[in-house]
């Protein structure tokens, strides 16, 4: 009998981002395991796909048990890329920029008939990358695969945010590469393309001053020995934050799409006094009509980047960030506000996820 589902592994799987788009795109994927360090982030996943499918540790730890599935038909994953991250100083050496060498012995181990990775831009260009590409070269590790690569722009694909990711696609050799998905948005739409989602369309029907914060202290989950906040779904971590006057005071000098370089003098920190050049995002508020920049893990500090409200004077909330990462209202978090806002900061945008499971469901 012709059996539908379709086997997926999920390594570095955090809150389950790359997954949920997957499950988004298609029923017939069916996640068999996945594997993830952060017990916060391990939670989530098993709150949102099922308890037990989770492995809580190292890769490394993970190869050593007998919980390696024999076979899969996809594996997915983004190694942690934070050593050769464009973000901060950079070092090639950070031991977990080597992690792609596990990702490599998983499929040794489970002989997928595809793989996808996902990391930053820059991975593209790192020795890591040539190293990976040298393993399926003839008598490497990976001999029996071969993988082609793009840095795809998630609002191309329906996200309301702009976030460039390098995305690996493999294939064992005896099949057909897949391809990449095609966009379907742009900025100005035409051709047949959906022009792109904004913040504002991610932020219809969202109350403009946060409405839960009485919810955090209500839930907990226990998972293993330990007792975590949670499980909240989208909607319910719309929380608020206290500000020193100081920080309101700017937020109120700061126009719609402005920045710092619009504070009077009066309010700016010492170091803006001295740098009247560098990033216009910082202290920046979202623009409206356009998508957002990237979400990383920090965006509830608008002294990180343009992650003030478009209109208010506030951050974005973790609610308005998961939006604009795509997560849809069935997915769950579990942690600390800082935790999970580091799941929804780390995470695959899911319109991008599910985009690339489309390409390949065409191939099953």
């Amino acid at each position: 009998m012709f059996d539908e589902r379709i086997r997926v592994l999920d390594l570095f799987a955090g809150a389950g981002g790359l997954t949920a788009g997957f499950h988004e795109a298609s029923p017939r994927f069916q996640t068999i395991g996945a594997v993830e360090m952060d017990a916060a982030a391990a939670a989530s996943y098993e709150a949102t796909f099922g308890e037990g499918l989770v492995y809580q540790g190292t890769i490394q730890d993970w190869l050593e048990t007998d919980l390696v599935p024999e076979s899969a038909d996809i594996v997915i994953g983004g190694p942690p890329c934070q050593g050769f991250s464009t973000l901060g100083k950079q070092d090639e050496e950070d031991e977990r920029n080597f992690l792609w060498k596990q990702y490599a012995k998983t499929l040794t181990r489970v002989k997928p008939k595809y793989f996808v990775v996902e990391n930053v831009a820059a991975f593209a260009k790192s020795p890591q990358f040539k190293q990976f590409q040298k393993a399926t070269e003839p008598g490497g590790e990976l001999e029996d695969y071969d993988f082609q690569y793009q840095v795809l722009n998630s609002a191309d694909y329906g996200a309301p945010q702009a976030r460039k990711r390098t995305v690996v696609i493999g294939y064992l050799r005896s099949l057909p590469f897949p391809g990449f998905p095609e966009p379907t948005h742009s900025r100005t739409g035409g051709n047949g393309l959906k022009p792109y989602r904004t913040v504002r369309d991610a932020f219809i029907g969202i109350p403009l001053t946060p409405d839960k914060d009485a919810l955090f202290d209500l839930r907990e989950v226990t998972v293993g020995c330990r007792v975590f906040a949670g499980a909240f779904r989208p909607r319910e971590l719309h929380w608020s934050r206290s500000y020193r006057q100081l920080s309101l005071d700017r937020f109120a000098e700061i126009p719609v799409g402005g920045n710092r370089f619009d504070l009077p003098e009066s309010l700016l920190a010492p170091c803006w006094i001295k740098h009247k050049t560098g990033s216009a995002d910082v202290m920046g508020r979202l623009h409206e009509d356009r998508p957002s920049v990237t979400i990383r893990t920090e965006f509830f500090k608008p002294e990180k980047g343009r992650y003030l409200h478009p209109t208010e004077n506030r951050a974005i909330t973790h609610y308005e960030a998961a939006k604009l990462q795509g997560f849809p209202d069935s997915h769950h978090f579990v942690g600390s506000k800082t935790a999970i806002a580091h799941q929804i900061g780390n995470a695959v945008p899911i319109p991008l996820g599910s985009a690339i499971a489309r390409q390949l469901l065409e191939q099953f």
